[in-house]
């Protein structure tokens, strides 16, 4: 007899679908984005080395500026559209009130705790940078440059609503490949919009990865799903 037959498996009102497949795995991928970001906001808070990433960030400023076509202009438009709080926060609460609605409860846990966070890191890691954005952006912006917050919300995002949407196994590892190329376009949208310095998205997108694999390993861990 299964557990499920013996009903000795604790339900979460989706108990037959894990929200990891291979945690430790998960793990490990989350904490070499930890150590990527990390080496980024080391470098950024040691004036000697950040003078020597802002002479790559020119170039690459540069380069976008050179490239500007008005297609691509508005595509990345569209993604500033996409990664703002008009999309963003409707987004959060519809998918919230879905896990809700389903009593997917440890999905809902880690949806939470992964938006949460995501969210609330980038304003004061913001403020204690305080790097100033890049010359002649092509969209409105406010505050400070460093980490892009379009970049660290899009990632976690991306990546949790995979999590979240799709039950674990081979099948979701497509579903993955395309969150993380969204997090990498949306990236560098802010980029060619000279709206962020390429190191600014850099450590933001690893950030926001970084944060829903993390959540998802913790909350997968400690939930009623949990398994050693």
């Amino acid at each position: 007899m299964s557990e499920d037959q013996a009903g000795t498996r604790p339900r979460s009102g989706i108990a037959d679908h894990p929200l990891l497949h291979d945690h430790p795995v998960a793990f490990r991928i989350a904490g070499i984005l930890w150590l990527a970001g990390a080496l980024l906001f080391i470098a950024l808070a040691q004036p000697d080395i950040a003078d020597r990433v802002q002479v790559l960030d020119d170039a690459i400023h540069s380069a976008a500026i050179a490239a500007e076509w008005w297609p691509l202009v508005a595509g990345a438009r569209v993604l500033d559209f996409i990664g703002s709080a008009w999309v963003t926060w409707p987004l959060m609460v519809v998918v919230a009130v879905w896990l809700i609605s389903r009593r997917r409860w440890e999905r809902l846990v880690f949806w939470v705790t992964a938006m949460v966070v995501s969210q609330a890191a980038v304003g004061p890691i913001k403020a204690i940078y305080e790097r100033a954005r890049p010359p002649m952006s092509l969209v409105d912006t406010t505050g400070y440059s460093f980490p892009s917050g379009h970049s660290v919300v899009g990632a976690a995002i991306a990546i949790a609503l995979v999590i979240v949407l799709v039950p674990a196994g081979p099948k979701r590892r497509n579903l993955e490949l395309i969150a993380a190329a969204f997090a990498v376009v949306m990236a560098l949208s802010r980029v060619y919009l000279r709206a962020h310095w390429l190191t600014d998205v850099t450590a933001g997108a690893a950030l926001g990865a970084a944060i829903a694999i993390f959540a998802a390993v913790v909350v997968h861990r400690v939930g009623p799903d949990a398994r050693v």
